[in-house]
């Protein structure tokens, strides 16, 4: 009987925690999505079409999706380079090195913006004019998905077992061989989750890029044009491919991470 019992509280429990989970999912994440989704199209699918294969917005779509992706493999590199000093080497400064690689999270994205303006701007000290192009964009984009690949990847290199490497070391395998062949195939499920988070982040930015961009069409801006000028069903249209796109490339990613690590 007390085990009956104890099976029926627990099944409370369950359902209790199941129910506030949903509750918040649905009033942070999908109750707002289904309101986009129902926007965009509250016109009829040909007022949504003609939106979204505007001029406008398929070159916003493709500036968008073209520099998130390339940020997104640049950081799958460096990510996974910055982390692995991180964890296997000892230098003056590494906890200084590591705070800040957390510091986009902190620090507002717009203050990003300023400061990229400000060294590679017109006025840069390294002369280098950057701004109000695409060079400026992936800049912004780099700075402010840093952290996701890092912190992706770290934990799996401190946790990595380094007997296997110092066994396939000992049998006469290259550095090389050995990260080819046993450190990568271990990283590659948190190098994808890091990508899949860089990616998207990169899709949605505007803070950082809104200095910068100059007359480069990214989605964002164009999102927050159509806003500032009366067009919510055209923001709410683009808006809608931009989320659909994100979660197709975030499954691809994440199965692709997934097969690697099988």
């Amino acid at each position: 009987m007390w085990g009956v019992g104890a099976r029926a509280a627990r099944r409370g429990g369950l359902g209790l925690g199941l129910g506030l989970v949903t509750l918040y999912m649905s009033v942070i994440v999908l109750i707002p999505l289904a309101a986009v989704a129902v926007k965009a199209v509250a016109h009829g699918l040909g007022p949504f079409w003609n939106s979204v294969t505007s001029p406008v917005a398929l070159k916003a779509l493709g500036v968008s999706l073209g520099a998130s992706a390339l940020v997104a493999a640049i950081g799958a590199v460096m990510g996974t380079l910055v982390a692995w000093v991180l964890v296997r080497d000892d230098f003056p400064g590494k906890r200084v090195v590591n705070a800040l690689i957390d510091l986009p999270f902190a620090l507002p994205t717009i203050v990003a913006g300023l400061t990229l303006l400000a060294l590679y701007g017109p006025d840069s000290p390294f002369g280098i004019h950057l701004a109000y192009a695409r060079g400026a964009v992936l800049m912004a984009l780099l700075f402010v998905t840093l952290p996701f690949v890092v912190r992706s990847v770290q934990p799996v290199l401190i946790e990595l077992d380094r007997e296997v490497e110092e066994a396939a070391a000992s049998l006469g395998a290259s550095n090389a061989t050995m990260f080819r062949r046993i450190v990568l195939p271990a990283l590659k499920p948190a190098v994808a989750s890091g990508s899949a988070l860089a990616f998207a982040r990169s899709v949605g930015e505007i803070g950082s890029l809104v200095l910068v961009v100059g007359k480069v069409q990214i989605a964002s801006i164009v999102i927050f044009a159509d806003i500032e000028s009366d067009a919510p069903q055209a923001a709410a249209s683009l808006s809608l491919v931009l989320l659909i796109l994100s979660l197709i490339v975030l499954v691809i990613l994440r199965r692709l991470g997934a097969r690697g690590a099988h």
